[in-house]
This record gives C-alpha cells, sequence and structure tokens, in this order.
C-alpha cells in the first residue's frame, strides 16, 4: 500500500504552474489564456477552465485578469485556473 501513496503524490507533484492573462471568455466557464513569452514558444493560447474551489467560492474572472494555471505535462494546451492575482 506503500506505493500507492507514493504515486498519488508523485502525479500531484508532475503539475506546472504557469501565470497567464484572460484572452477571450468562452461559454461553460472556459477561457482562453494567454501564456507567457517565455513559456512554449511564445505566447502559446491554452484553453482553461476554473477549479472546483474558485467555483465554489463564486470567484469572477474576466478579459485581461492575470490568473495562476496548472498543467499537465501529459497535454500542454488545456489546464486549471487555480488562483487570480490582484
Amino acid at each position: 500500500m506503500g506505493s500507492k501513496d507514493q504515486d498519488t503524490r508523485k502525479q500531484k507533484e508532475d503539475k506546472i504552474e504557469v501565470e497567464g492573462t484572460i484572452v477571450k471568455t468562452l461559454p461553460g466557464a472556459i477561457f482562453e489564456v494567454k501564456l507567457p513569452d517565455d513559456f512554449g514558444g511564445g505566447g502559446m493560447i491554452i484553453r482553461a477552465y476554473i477549479s472546483g474551489k474558485m467555483r465554489k467560492n463564486f470567484i469572477n474572472l474576466i478579459e485581461g485578469d492575470t490568473v495562476l494555471v496548472e498543467l499537465t505535462p501529459y497535454d500542454l494546451s488545456r489546464g486549471r485556473i487555480v488562483f487570480r492575482k490582484k
């Protein structure tokens, strides 16, 4: 059972956190987020959805907001918005 706990921890550590800016709002609480120029070849735009805690606490996001996005190493075109910076 110890190896299963280690696998779970490793999966959580595999997340990539990147700061980006919301460019466009799409239906269903999905946003297009522009990543910085130094990440992934210059101003990549990805699709991201709001994390459960942000949705639960009614955090509103609008175009131009700076957000923290979690990406997995498996699919760098989709992410999860976990924090809105002031």
